[in-house]
């Protein structure tokens, strides 16, 4: 047993290696509204870490084009096939929701003028990226522990060694500071808690809960939803998102419970108990639905307003019927098998603020 307790942690190490070590490669071009010089400057190759943010890039980004760059204040974004990318949304994530072709490179334009300030929130250097990154481990934090007191209580040294390591994509350095907050891993065996199961549960025996039947085990997880066309025969010929009232972003914690004997949850579980405005009724029980997500879109109530977009704004654009159908799903550039897993995905996919991000297409007919 402690052989295969060993070999599963380091599969799981492994993993992780493999997530920190993704990257993207990227094809940044200068727009043509901040060329000043003749002729056009050639564009900026790079790899983007799956992990990273795009702000981070700007420092290598700015000293390639610094001769062609006009002067003033720099108010660095970039755009994709016309839509501003959100800053805080990880690299690996954009790549992952808006390319449904994945392209290599990864063709961005890099803007120094005109920051989109009604689309996009502020962003003024690495420190509002930093504060952007420890607010979600700040929550993630909270949903798994029901408080966010071990990151809280982390001595200055060591949040700065923390980012550090997620900034310079040092596995080790993250490693040896994050297992500080004991933050998982998430057990392996569960129940989705639904109100069917505490009603049986409550009726069945009037004492307390025994530790058998197990300590909530809540993972946090982001979802973007997107839409494609209903008879799109092939998922890369989908029209591009054109703006992000189309893309639903949704924090909802996935809740389960120990309970011995019960089979393993599948990704496909997961996704129709979080997701269940996308399933027919006939998919899934709707009691359910209701409850294995915590009945939330909100955690802690101090979270950033930058995470706290409206879960429901793709659902009133698109206008989406009760049957709309999951196409793909896709979890640091993996397109995942319904049947995997979940708790495997969460443990070992997630990204360094204990956030499992998962995108999501489906494809939609209006009413």
């Amino acid at each position: 047993m402690a052989a295969a307790h060993e070999e599963a942690a380091a599969w799981s190490e492994e993993a992780a290696r493999r997530v920190w070590g993704g990257a993207v490669p990227l094809q940044v071009h200068l727009h043509d509204a901040d060329v000043t010089a003749l002729p056009p400057p050639p564009p900026f190759l790079t790899l983007g870490p799956r992990i990273g943010y795009l702000p981070l890039l700007i420092p290598v980004i700015k000293a390639h084009f610094s001769n062609a760059l006009p002067p003033g204040v720099d108010t660095v974004w970039f755009e994709y096939k016309g839509l501003p990318l959100k800053w805080y949304v990880p690299i690996g994530v954009l790549f992952d929701l808006l390319c449904t072709d994945p392209e290599r490179p990864w063709n961005l334009i890099v803007h120094f003028r005109g920051y989109p300030s009604e689309i996009l929130s502020p962003c003024e250097g690495e420190d509002i990226v930093k504060w952007s990154y420890m607010n979600s481990l700040k929550e993630a934090t909270f949903i798994i522990t029901g408080n966010s007191k071990s990151v809280m209580n982390m001595s200055q040294a060591d949040q700065v060694a923390l980012w550090e390591s997620v900034r310079k994509g040092n596995f080790g350095g993250y490693k040896n500071i994050s297992t500080r907050l004991k933050l998982g891993p998430f057990e392996e065996d569960g129940l989705v808690r639904t109100a069917s199961t505490e009603r049986q549960h409550q009726q069945s025996s009037d004492e307390p809960e025994s530790p058998g039947f197990g300590k909530p085990c809540r993972v946090p997880v982001r979802l973007y939803v997107r839409g494609v066309q209903e008879d799109l025969e092939d998922i890369e010929d989908a029209m591009p998102v054109r703006d992000w009232e189309s893309v639903s972003y949704i924090n909802r914690p996935f809740e389960i419970r120990k309970v011995e004997g019960r089979s393993y949850i599948t990704l496909g579980h997961a996704l129709q108990t979080l997701l269940p405005e996308f399933f027919s009724s006939d998919t899934q029980n709707a009691e359910e639905v209701d409850s294995a997500a915590g009945n939330s879109d909100t955690t802690d109530p101090s979270r950033s307003s930058l995470e706290a977009e409206p879960a429901s704004a793709s659902l009133r654009e698109a206008e989406i019927t009760k049957k709309a159908k999951v196409k793909l799903v896709r979890v640091q550039g993996i397109e995942l098998d319904m049947d995997i897993p979940f708790l495997w995905v969460a443990n070992n996919l997630k990204n360094p603020e204990f956030y499992l991000h998962i995108c999501v297409y489906v494809s939609t007919r209006k009413q």
